[in-house]
């Protein structure tokens, strides 16, 4: 995957055992679990984009990491 992740964060992209062939996220901030996704997404790029989206949402200033 092409887009960095920055720093303190990483993300993690695995698949789900159901439904077959989704995949979740999670993102951690210096190794802490701060948010994961809700629902299994239909690929590994679309989970990808989605935690870049939540990463994005989480550098926000007065962001606290979750949704609203």
């Amino acid at each position: 995957m092409a887009d960095p992740v920055p720093h303190p964060y990483s993300i993690e992209v695995s698949p789900v055992a159901k439904p077959e062939g989704h995949f979740q996220w999670a993102i951690r901030k210096s190794g802490k679990l701060t948010e994961r996704s809700d629902r299994p997404h239909r690929s590994e790029a679309k989970a990808f984009e989605s935690t870049m989206e939540a990463v994005e949402r989480a550098m926000k200033p007065g962001a606290d990491g979750g949704r609203r």
